[in-house]
């Protein structure tokens, strides 16, 4: 059994707001069902769980940090507390889109932030917004005896806090160099890249003891393409294009929890 759900905005509330039309069908029936969902879509979000996702709960969801599980993009505050923010913000884009490579991006726009008080981080963490829904899907999934991981191109130091606040143990994120309180412009060690975050993914499915089929991967941009075609649904989350083009999935309402309705066919 495959489930079709179709995701469609509610308009006319402050907050993003959405509904969930969904149904399982078979093997034989998926091609028609399939196109009548695009049919009656309306521009609405049409999700087609596989198989092995169908029938059950998601036991594994690996996100992306920045502008999916956050809304927002901690380089881009971090380089306007040091005050390079348009400089950094273009690189960012450029980056998401994939039209740079990210190590190399990542580490010049690190470089901009060179001397930067260390308080700075912790200001940065206290301003970051969670995007809406995130707690739901993270409740939703370990309610159900799932695992959630993070894993971000941005940084420990904001990661690791955010993390421990919604009770996640499995993240990874790139680690900023700090000396005499400062930061220097340097990355620590490996960086956080789109191969570094499939295997993470791996990883997570091994040690929970379940095949990547089973697992769910959200992501926004360029750098989340191979973990989040390396799932078994792999979902593009208000995306930019070069992650929509190879993603199983859009889902354009800006509420994680969103995820979580298309995949089990419930609001909770």
């Amino acid at each position: 059994m495959h489930r079709i759900s179709i995701v469609r905005r509610v308009e006319g509330g402050k907050e993003p707001a959405f509904s969930v039309a969904s149904k399982l069908v078979t093997d034989d029936q998926l091609p028609a069902q399939l196109s009548r969902a695009h049919e009656i879509a309306d521009g609405a979000d049409v999700v087609l769980v596989p198989a092995p996702l169908a029938r059950t709960t998601p036991k594994i969801v690996v996100m992306d940090v920045d502008s999916t599980f956050i809304e927002d993009e901690v380089i881009d505050l971090l380089a306007a507390e040091a005050g390079a923010a348009k400089k950094v913000a273009k690189v960012t884009e450029k980056a998401m889109r994939g039209e740079l490579d990210f190590e190399e991006s990542l580490r010049a726009r690190v470089k901009t932030l060179k001397g930067l008080p260390e308080k700075v981080l912790d200001d940065v963490r206290a301003a970051v917004t969670p995007t809406g829904g995130a707690a739901e899907l993270v409740s939703l999934v370990q309610s159900n005896g799932g695992r959630v991981g993070l894993v971000s191109g941005g940084f420990t130091q904001i990661l690791a806090p955010l993390a421990e606040q919604f009770g996640i143990t499995d993240y990874a994120a790139n680690t900023l160099e700090i000396s005499g309180g400062k930061v220097t412009g340097k990355v620590e060690g490996r960086v956080v890249d789109a191969k570094f975050k499939r295997r993470f993914l791996r990883q997570l499915c091994e040690d929970a003891g379940m095949p990547v089929e089973a697992a769910v991967a959200i992501g926004d941009g360029a750098n989340d393409a191979l973990m989040v075609q390396e799932a078994g649904l792999g979902i593009a989350f208000c995306p930019k294009p070069a992650l929509a083009e190879v993603a199983d999935a859009t889902v354009s309402v800006r509420r994680l929890d969103a995820v979580w309705a298309a995949v089990t066919g419930r609001m909770n």
